[in-house]
């Protein structure tokens, strides 16, 4: 989703749908602990500010499993290319083939699109998203979100797309081979995605101090 994103025009940078044709996935992730890469993806799309006043907009796709960024793409507009362009990279190196794979996003009208639905369809890959538009229901995929722009400065302005760009591969590799993620027992991302089983979660509840 593109929370506080400003909109010129009535309906304009809208992602989520409210047409009553696209609610019939169901939510195949809420509940759903994976024990591998390959068996849940998650999706979104965020902003980015230009110092002209423009957007881009960065496609995400996440493995739930390791939290590593499978597949990413920035483009100028809302449209379907880029998280088109996300799901080609994340194909294009998916790993345990033979194991289910559930693709979980929102309701925005470019994960509905045929286009998009019609990859999946291909590779057998059952698709998943929220009910509604609360973050919770794509907790993962906003948690990324976050991580990118207040821990590696994804949040400020650009000069321009090609900086943004630049930025963007930058704090993608960061987060995939530098960073030790507590949720997936204090492994970066990377190494995490080449585990089994379920991953022990390593942050605490600071009024405790317990792990939770």
């Amino acid at each position: 989703t593109i929370p506080g994103k400003p909109r010129r025009g009535r309906h304009a940078n809208r992602t989520p749908s409210s047409f009553p044709d696209f609610w019939k996935w169901p939510n195949l992730a809420k509940g759903f602990v994976p024990k591998q890469a390959g068996q849940l993806w998650v999706s979104d799309l965020t902003y980015l500010k230009l110092v002209n006043g423009d957007f881009v907009y960065l496609s995400l796709i996440t493995d739930a499993y390791s939290r590593k960024i499978i597949g990413h793409h920035l483009s100028s507009s809302l449209n379907t290319t880029g998280p088109l362009r996300a799901l080609t990279m994340a194909l294009k190196d998916r790993i345990n083939r033979s194991t289910k794979l559930i693709h979980h996003s929102d309701r925005g009208i470019q994960y509905t699109s045929a286009a998009y639905l019609g990859i999946l369809d291909e590779e057998g890959i059952k698709v998943s998203m929220t009910k509604g538009g609360m973050p919770t229901e794509n907790s993962i995929a906003e948690r990324v979100n976050g991580i990118l722009k207040h821990e590696f400065d994804l949040k400020k302005e650009f000069n321009d797309k090609a900086e943004a760009e630049l930025a963007v591969a930058s704090a993608i590799f960061r987060y995939n081979f530098i960073r030790p993620h507590s949720s997936c027992d204090d492994l970066t991302p990377a190494k995490a995605h080449f585990r089994k089983g379920i991953l022990r979660k390593r942050w605490y509840r600071k009024s405790s101090g317990k792990p939770r």
